[in-house]
């Protein structure tokens, strides 16, 4: 495979502020105690290089314009708009029907202020869910309250269709995803000390040992599911328990601990790919599962439910992707991901209602491509065929000017 020149781009920030009146400060900071909501994004623009075709790419909680992708993408002479929530880098308030309408804000702004003629939708690792979520609600909209019964309408947030979506090394949904990496030897949440030693698989008195029976993974899976029910029925009580209190509490934070346990980190064996073992996308799970990185570690009330509540949470995978009928969509699933699991992405492209959906595997690849040039010019390759085909006939990836 030859390496094409690079076309050097530039980095241009992005500002986007709207008023929109809270009653309780989710965000700490002048703008989000005022009423304001401040969104923070980068643009990657190729120098000379003119497109009617702009790249969206949103997290519900990261920043991407750093990651390998995006910056391929400017390189290969793809204009790039990476789009930061109102909760960038900190999750722990998150909403996800505010991040919906945060990338609402972000879908008029290409179109109606910087021109672009068409806008693909991005969504990378946890941002796949959100395109699915974002783009169910903009062809049919539905949600008019949060989880919590917070009054947040996504009918009336004028959200605009994509174009097209691309769902890159993405998995089902943070809720169905922090189930299936939660610890089930945690008894008690408030002790993370309290742990059942047969579910406890790190430990090293643990009876079970991989390659892990299929009995001990159906309980194993199990338990997952129990606890994180546990947690979203302590939280619905203490919510309903503050809204009847007169004290004028109502929000309460609290640590979700030890949630990066999955036998598959384990047990290769188990929903196979190119994963190396003893291994996931932020190191050794041992010391992710209580590090301070790992996925709900803190978390308030209203939050837990809207972005981690396996019964709650509007952001689940499958559901949203049933509902997405009017955009052609590029699955691009990375054989070795050591983040996303290998079911994943097959159930997303089962459940899509569009007819327009293309499935493409990338051998060897990872969740970064992180010292990976050879495949992540294959999915450079396959998303410029792809865009070439369903959304802009005359699409090109321009030559690069010789340095």
């Amino acid at each position: 495979m030859s390496t094409p020149s690079k076309h050097t781009f530039d980095r241009i920030p992005v500002i986007l502020q709207f008023r929109e009146p809270v009653e309780m400060v989710e965000t700490y900071g002048f703008n989000g105690s005022q009423g304001y909501t401040v969104l923070e994004g980068q643009r990657l623009v190729p120098r000379n290089v003119p497109s009617k075709v702009v790249f969206l790419f949103m997290h519900p909680a990261s920043t991407l314009q750093l990651l390998p992708m995006p910056v391929a993408l400017a390189e290969s002479g793809m204009h790039v708009l990476c789009a930061g929530s109102r909760y960038a880098k900190n999750d722990s308030a998150l909403i996800m029907e505010k991040v919906a309408a945060d990338l609402g804000a972000y879908m008029r702004y290409a179109r109606e202020e910087l021109g672009y003629e068409k806008v693909v939708l991005v969504g990378w690792s946890g941002g796949g869910a959100l395109s699915l979520f974002y783009e169910a609600q903009a062809e049919a909209p539905s949600i008019t309250h949060t989880p919590a019964g917070d009054p947040y309408d996504l009918t009336q947030a004028g959200l605009t269709p994509a174009d097209g979506i691309i769902f890159i090394a993405a998995h089902l949904s943070r809720p169905e995803t922090l189930t299936e990496w939660l610890d089930p030897s945690v008894r008690n949440e408030l002790d993370p000390e309290d742990r059942d030693l047969e579910l406890d698989i790190y430990a090293p008195g643990c009876p079970n040992r991989p390659p892990y029976a299929q009995d001990f993974v159906a309980r194993f899976r199990a338990e997952q599911l129990a606890r994180n029910r546990r947690i979203s029925a302590w939280v619905l009580d203490t919510l309903d328990r503050l809204k009847r209190s007169s004290s004028g509490e109502r929000e309460r934070g609290f640590v979700v601990h030890r949630t990066m346990c999955d036998v598959r980190w384990l047990d290769p064996a188990l929903d196979p790919n190119g994963r190396k073992p003893n291994w996931c996308y932020l190191g050794d799970p041992r010391v992710v599962n209580s590090g301070p990185a790992g996925l709900a570690r803190f978390s308030t009330l209203r939050s837990w439910l809207s972005q981690w509540s396996y019964d709650h949470s509007n952001i689940k995978g499958p559901a949203n992707a049933a509902r997405i009928r009017q955009v052609p969509v590029l699955q691009i699933e990375n054989e070795a991901d050591d983040a996303v699991p290998a079911t994943h992405n097959p159930l997303i492209h089962a459940a899509l209602g569009t007819p327009d959906k293309e499935f493409v595997q990338i051998q060897g690849a990872t969740h970064y491509y992180l010292g990976q040039p050879r495949e992540l010019a294959q999915c450079m390759e396959t998303i410029i065929d792809w865009t070439r085909r369903k959304i802009a006939a005359d699409f090109e990836a321009p030559a690069a000017a010789p340095r």
